[in-house]
This record gives structure tokens, C-alpha cells and sequence, in this order.
């Protein structure tokens, strides 16, 4: 049996559409009554707390896939944003480790995120899976913190555990800046994105990101491995709004600013992270993954955005004619 937490989230969502299909799972979720699932999904109540009881739900299982967390919070109001991250990340997810590994699971996957090592690279010099970490912000920090917590109780138990650090995720349902991006290119606005064609990015596609975890669950060289994952192509910021042009069947309107009036335009409304994010390099390199487990992402970036692109667009025509 294998159990998922995080399931009604973008990824746990997906993983749990692709392993309910085919094996019998059992998913942890807040709100029993706000989600229906397929026959084989067994459904439990929990959240990930650091006084939540698992025994039940841990009964049987021999792989735990631990998607849920706190994320990113665009308007954070609490005073001590890393204590709030702390009690989710770290506090909540060694919770329902030490619990799995008294009921006997045997692996224990985590899905981190690429911040754990860091905002951004230098181009040409991609992250690896031994790389320093260098986390910044309490996202981040919390995250590398429960890896850190996960390896020790590893050691000391006995159960496997397996560490996946993605990047950006994308895929139908996506949300956030992402969906803002092709909304913008939706829109035939004029973005002043044009120039900024030197900086690198590594993407995953959700069913890529997918493939990954099912891999993990129970080829033997994951075993206590920590793994990057990306669809193995990274784009700069103007080629990336062009392939999602060609995607939505738009024309790509980029007008090629300087990234040094980007970047002052930014800092001067107060969001210097905007500038970063869509001018700066974060690149993952995937070799290890590729080596221990005989892994190559299955779609490609192009493919991606079109399913993305024909899923966001089938479900706005939708919403239009409600």
C-alpha cells in the first residue's frame, strides 16, 4: 500500500490520478468531504501538524509519499513566517516519519523543492544533487531543514528515505505565476521580455515530475539518494514565452528591454523578486537521477505546454459558457 499526503495539491493530485488508476493508495486529506476520488483511493482524515496521530492510516503501508507542506505564501502575515513554515515543513513532516517508520514502512519519499540549494545559478553552472545548499527565505530554509531531519531518522531507523528537489512545476491546473504568464500571452499584451535571452531555466512537467516519484517508489538505487528532476531542456525567459505562444496558437508580442531596466523597474515598484525570477538562471543538472535510476523525463517541454496550454484553454471556454 502506498500512502500520499498533499493529495488535492497540483502535484499530489497528479500523482494520485496516475497511481489510483492502476494500484490501490490511500491519501491523507484535510477535508474529507471537499474532494471525490475513484473507487480505489481509501481516503483519511489528517493534516501535517506536530501532534497528529498516523497509526491508522499508516497501517499496511510500505511507501509513503509525502507531498504536502506549507508553499510559498504571496502575502505572508504572520511575524515569524519561518516558525509558521517550521510547524508545517519541518515539525509536521518528521511527525509522520517517525510514525511511518514504527509501523514498518519501508521508504519514505519527500518532495522537497530545488530552493532547498538556492534562488538562482550562474548560467553554465547548474545545480547538482551534491550541491552546497544555500536557502534563502523561510520556504526554503524549512524545507532543507526537514531533509536534514528525514536523513537523521534514517540512520537511526532503519527506513529508507528518498528526497526530490524539484523546480518550477507546470502542468494542466497550474496555478500561479505560471498560469499568470500565459494569461499574459493570452491577452496579445506587449511583455518587455524580449531581451531577456540569456538567462537559463529548468522547468518540470507535472507528468515528468510524476513519472519520477513512481520510479522512487521501488527502484533500489533511490534508496537514501537525494534526486533533481527537470524536463531537461532549460529555456531562457523570451524562448519560454514563445513556446507557450506557439502552445495557445498566439503570436509571441516581446519587446526586447534591457534586463537592467527590468531589474530598476522592479526594485523601484518594491518587487525586486519579479526581476529575478524572470531575468535570473536557476538550472538544475539532472545526470545523477539519469545514472542511478535509468531515468529520462518521457514528455518534452513542448509537448508539456501544449497539454498545459489545451487544458487551461478548454477550462476558460468552460468557464466563459457557465
Amino acid at each position: 500500500m502506498i500512502f500520499v499526503t498533499g493529495a488535492t495539491g497540483f502535484v499530489g493530485r497528479g500523482l494520485c490520478t496516475y497511481l489510483g488508476s492502476r494500484i490501490p493508495i490511500r491519501i491523507a486529506v484535510r477535508d474529507i468531504a471537499a474532494s471525490s476520488w475513484p473507487s480505489g483511493v481509501q481516503v483519511v482524515q489528517g493534516s501535517i501538524s506536530a501532534n497528529q496521530q498516523w497509526a491508522e492510516a499508516l497501517a499496511g503501508v510500505s511507501v509513503v509519499v509525502h507531498c504536502a507542506g506549507r508553499a510559498h505564501v504571496m502575502v505572508e502575515a504572520s511575524r515569524d513566517p519561518l516558525s509558521e513554515f517550521r510547524q508545517v515543513n519541518v515539525d509536521g513532516t518528521l511527525c509522520l516519519a517517525r510514525q511511518a517508520a514504527d509501523a514498518g514502512v519501508r521508504r519514505f519519499i519527500f518532495l522537497s523543492s530545488i530552493k532547498a540549494l538556492g534562488e538562482n545559478t550562474l548560467r553554465g553552472k547548474p545545480f547538482t544533487a551534491e550541491h552546497s545548499p544555500r536557502p534563502d527565505g523561510p520556504h526554503a530554509v524549512s524545507k532543507l531543514e526537514a531533509e536534514q531531519a528525514l536523513r537523521a531518522l534514517s540512520k537511526e531507523t532503519g527506513m529508507e528515505v528518498v528526497i526530490i528537489r524539484p523546480p518550477l512545476a507546470y502542468g494542466p491546473g497550474v496555478k500561479a505565476n505560471f498560469l499568470a504568464m500565459m494569461r499574459w500571452v493570452w491577452s496579445g499584451v506587449p511583455l518587455p521580455f524580449g531581451g531577456v535571452t540569456e538567462n537559463r531555466r529548468s522547468l518540470v512537467f507535472l507528468d515528468n515530475l510524476v513519472d519520477l516519484i513512481v520510479t522512487c517508489v521501488d527502484h533500489p538505487a533511490a534508496a537514501n539518494q537525494t534526486f533533481l528532476v527537470s524536463d531537461d531542456e532549460d529555456l531562457s525567459t523570451a524562448e519560454l514565452l514563445r513556446r507557450m505562444a506557439a502552445a495557445l496558437g498566439r503570436p509571441a508580442r516581446l519587446i526586447p528591454v534591457p534586463v537592467g531596466l527590468i531589474t530598476l523597474g522592479a526594485k523601484l515598484i518594491g518587487r525586486p523578486g519579479i526581476a529575478q525570477r524572470l531575468c535570473g538562471s536557476l538550472q538544475v543538472d539532472i545526470g545523477k537521477t539519469e545514472a542511478l535510476l535509468g531515468w529520462t523525463p518521457p514528455i518534452s517541454v513542448d509537448e508539456g505546454l501544449r497539454r498545459t496550454a489545451e487544458h487551461w484553454l478548454t477550462t476558460e471556454r468552460l468557464r466563459d459558457a457557465a
